[in-house]
């Protein structure tokens, strides 16, 4: 069996990555092994650095406790299916802020996303450099460029997203080191006949990623079919995007606040390939977004390493 990876999870199930606590990181790691998810990035909300610290911290302690009851070496663990429906094993934080873009704050908070400087990119990381793999950075934002430079030079992966970036400022982040577009479509400037902005450059360029909530909510079915027609297969990564309130049975209207914005993905990505399948996308290239594509996008040699990793 194929070993599936969300890269971009913030929780399911009634738990979630804020004010988390390692048990509640475990619990998310339970719910998404019993969906069929292999392993997981949990996603850390941008909130007030120490807050942001916090919810690291249960996570990395969540690693750890997850590695003891493992208790199992890595010869045993030959096949991840082994690992499901019990739990996801945790592979690191997806940091989703806090440098990011306010007039694209889509349904995060904006009053705590911060300016890129190296001071607050220094207090936010220090002593979870081992867990960080990937950051969204809004690549317009002054000292952004200089910011995505130093997180790839420190192994983790730069993101482009919540930003109103124009097409040639998103192909100033890329230039700088950034290896993906976070949730393409949502939360940033889209395409205009006369400025195909960030959405347009995630498209357009052979060599960056891009994520995709592909649940009935986020995108157009149409929009859908677009990415596929104009991105390579293989740069394509289904992400959830799942929260707090997200479950396995389908909300009818999505996850929403009273004023009816999306607050998060409805569907683990399990369920969103199934459901591209069923709308007549091959097995192979949907069953490869949700699991050769975020192995390849984490530099993970195979699949059973990417598992492996965290033992």
């Amino acid at each position: 069996m194929l070993n599936i990876i969300d890269i971009h999870t913030h929780g399911i199930g009634g738990y979630d990555t804020r004010g988390a606590t390692p048990e509640t990181i475990l619990k998310i790691a339970r719910l998404h092994g019993a969906h069929g998810v292999s392993a997981i990035l949990p996603t850390i909300y941008p909130a007030p650095i120490e807050k942001m610290r916090a919810d690291m911290a249960a996570v990395k302690e969540a690693m750890a406790q997850e590695r003891s009851a493992f208790g199992v070496r890595r010869s045993e663990l030959k096949h991840a299916s082994r690992l499901t429906p019990y739990a996801s094993r945790i592979l690191g934080v997806h940091l989703e802020g806090p440098f990011l873009n306010p007039v694209r704050c889509g349904a995060l908070d904006g009053g705590s996303f911060l300016e890129p400087t190296a001071r607050n990119f220094r207090k936010l990381i220090d002593g979870f450099e081992d867990i960080v793999r990937i950051m969204t950075i809004a690549p317009e934002l002054k000292g952004a460029r200089k910011l995505i430079k130093a997180t790839t030079d420190r192994g983790i992966i730069a993101s482009m997203g919540h930003s109103d970036a124009t097409y040639a400022e998103a192909e100033a982040g890329y230039k700088a080191g950034a290896k993906g577009v976070t949730h393409i479509f949502n939360a940033m400037r889209g395409i205009h006949h006369r400025e195909p902005g960030i959405a347009g450059f995630g498209l357009l360029n052979k060599e960056i990623c891009i994520e995709v909530i592909a649940d009935p909510f986020h995108l157009d079915i149409k929009t859908i079919e677009l990415i596929f027609r104009a991105k390579d297969l293989r740069k394509i990564i289904l992400v959830s995007d799942t929260v707090k309130s997200s479950r396995k049975a389908l909300a009818r209207s999505g996850i929403r606040n009273k004023k009816g914005k999306l607050l998060g993905g409805s569907m683990t990505i399990a369920e969103s390939a199934r459901r591209l399948i069923s709308m007549g996308l091959s097995e192979k290239a949907a069953m490869g977004c949700i699991s050769r594509n975020p192995a390849d996008y984490l530099r993970l040699s195979g699949y059973n390493k990417a598992l492996n990793s965290t033992i």
